[in-house]
C-alpha cells in the first residue's frame, strides 16, 4: 500500500450534522476549564483533512499534538484495531498475550533496545524512566536540560523547565534536579558527575519550538554520563516513531541512549507510552516494580504492531525526509524567516508571533500549532503527508 494522505477513507461531509449541540459550550459546561481551545468542532476526519461541524475541510499539519501519525481513518491501523476489538479487547498483564509480545518485539527492534515497558503516555513513561534510574543507580539527583518538557505528572514535571515557578502543585520534587543549558557542551560536562542518577533530554525539544540539539552536544551527554556512571533518558515522546525521518531522532546523532520514552504517535491515536530499557538495566528490575493495568492492553498493541508495519511497509521515514526538504525549499515565505527541528517536527520561526500566523492560516483552512517560543510556528503533520499539502502550506504562508 502505497502513501495515503490525500485519499478519503471515509466520507468525510457525510455525517455532518449542521444542527449539531455546541460541543464546546458542553465541554465548558462539564469539564474543568484547563484547556484552550480552537473555535472549531471536528465532525469527521479522513486522510490528513478534519471536517468541521460547519463543513469545513481543515488540512491538519498539527496532529492533535503529534498522535495522528497515519493521518485518520487509515486501513491499516483501523482494521488492526477493529480486528483486535472484535477478538478481545482487554486482558491486563497478569496473562501473556501474542499480540503485547509482538508490538514489544517490533518496537525494541526500532529501537536497538532489548526491553519494553508498556503504560498509557509519555509522562507516565518518563515517571518510570526516572523512577527505573533512580533505582539502578541509587543516586538522588537528576538533570534535565533548559527549555524542555517531560510531561506534568510528579517526577516528569519536576524536570519540565520552570514547571516549578508556574504549575507544577506539588509541595515538593522526588528527587533533587537541576538544568543544564541546553548546547553547553561545557556546563554538560562540568554538572554531570558521580552524583546524577539520569539525564533527561528530548533530542528535538517539542514543545520548545522544535529546537534540535546540536550533536556535539548530544554526544557530549552520552560520553560523560558514560564515565561518571549515571543514565542517559531519551525522551521519544514527540520525536520518536519516524516523525525525525529516523525512527527515533536519537539515533540521527549517532549514540544509543539507556533508557528510550515513546507515545504520542506509538499506536496512532490509540493511547499508549513506553519505556525502552537496556538487557543490563532490565536485569535489575524484579516484579511488582512497576505496573500499568491499561499499559500494553490488546488494542494499544496491535496498534503499535500497525503503526510500524506500516512505517516500514510504505517507507514513511523516506517520504519524511523528502517532505522535509520540500517544506525547506518552498516554506521560507511570507512570515517565516527560518525553518528548525527535524522531519515532521518541525519550527517556523516568524517576524511576528506566531499565534497571528496561526489564526491567519486557519482562516485558509490549514491547522497548525504554537510553543513555547512566542516566535515558533510548530508543525507536526502526519508521516504520509504528500506534496501537494506542502504546495498547500507554501501558498497560506505567503498570504499571511
Amino acid at each position: 500500500m502505497g502513501l495515503t494522505g490525500n485519499q478519503r477513507f471515509t466520507e468525510p461531509g457525510a455525517s455532518v450534522d449542521m444542527n449539531a449541540s455546541n460541543a464546546i459550550q458542553r465541554e465548558a459546561a462539564a469539564m474543568l476549564p484547563v484547556y484552550p481551545q480552537m473555535s472549531f468542532v471536528p465532525e469527521a476526519s479522513a486522510g490528513c483533512y478534519i471536517t468541521t461541524a460547519e463543513g469545513r475541510d481543515i488540512l491538519d499539519l498539527y496532529g492533535g499534538h503529534a498522535v495522528a501519525a497515519l493521518g485518520y481513518g487509515h486501513p491499516v491501523l483501523t482494521k488492526a484495531i477493529a480486528r483486535q476489538a472484535e477478538q478481545l479487547i482487554f486482558q491486563s498483564n497478569a496473562v501473556a498475550l501474542d499480540i503485547r509480545a509482538e508490538a514489544a518485539e517490533k518496537l525494541c527492534s526500532a529501537a536497538n533496545l532489548e526491553r519494553a515497558f508498556f503504560v498509557n503516555s509519555g509522562a507516565e513513561a518518563n515517571e518510570n524512566a526516572l523512577r527505573v534510574a533512580c533505582m539502578a543507580t541509587e543516586r538522588k539527583k537528576v538533570l534535565a536540560l533548559t527549555h524542555g518538557f517531560h510531561g506534568r505528572t510528579a517526577a516528569a514535571a519536576a524536570v519540565t523547565w520552570k514547571s516549578q515557578s508556574s504549575w507544577y502543585g506539588f509541595p515538593q520534587t522526588p528527587f533533587e534536579i537541576d538544568f543544564i543549558e541546553r548546547n553547553d557542551v561545557d556546563a554538560a560536562r562540568d554538572m554531570i558527575d558521580d552524583e546524577i542518577a539520569a539525564v533527561i533530554f528530548e533530542p528535538v525539544q517539542g514543545v520548545a519550538g522544535a529546537f534540535d540539539l546540536s550533536t556535539k552536544f548530544v554526544r557530549e551527554l552520552r560520553t560523560r554520563t558514560q564515565q561518571v556512571g549515571a543514565l542517559l533518558i531519551a525522551d521519544e515522546v514527540q520525536s520518536g516513531m519516524g516523525r525525525s525521518g529516523e525512527f527515533f531522532a536519537v539515533h540521527g546523532y549517532g549514540i544509543e541512549p539507556d533508557l528510550m520514552t515513546s507515545a504520542k504517535s506509538l499506536a496512532g491515536g490509540v493511547p499508549c507510552g513506553a519505556l525502552l530499557v537496556s538487557e543490563a538495566l532490565a536485569a535489575g528490575v524484579s516484579k511488582g516494580q512497576l505496573g500499568s493495568t491499561f499499559g500494553g492492553c490488546p488494542i494499544a498493541a496491535a496498534a503499535v504492531v500497525a503503526m510500524i508495519d506500516t512505517i516500514r511497509n510504505d517507507d514513511l521515514l523516506r517520504n519524511v525526509r523528502e517532505r522535509e526538504a520540500q517544506i525547506r525549499n518552498t516554506c521560507l515565505t511570507g512570515p517565516v524567516t527560518s525553518i528548525q527541528g527535524k522531519g515532521f517536527l518541525l519550527g517556523l520561526v516568524c517576524n511576528v508571533p506566531a499565534s497571528q500566523v496561526q489564526a491567519a492560516l486557519l482562516e485558509q483552512n490549514i491547522l497548525t500549532g504554537t510553543s513555547a517560543d512566542p516566535r515558533v510556528l510548530r508543525l507536526l503533520p502526519p508521516l504520509v503527508l504528500q506534496p501537494d499539502h506542502v504546495l498547500q502550506l507554501a501558498d497560506a504562508l505567503s498570504k499571511v
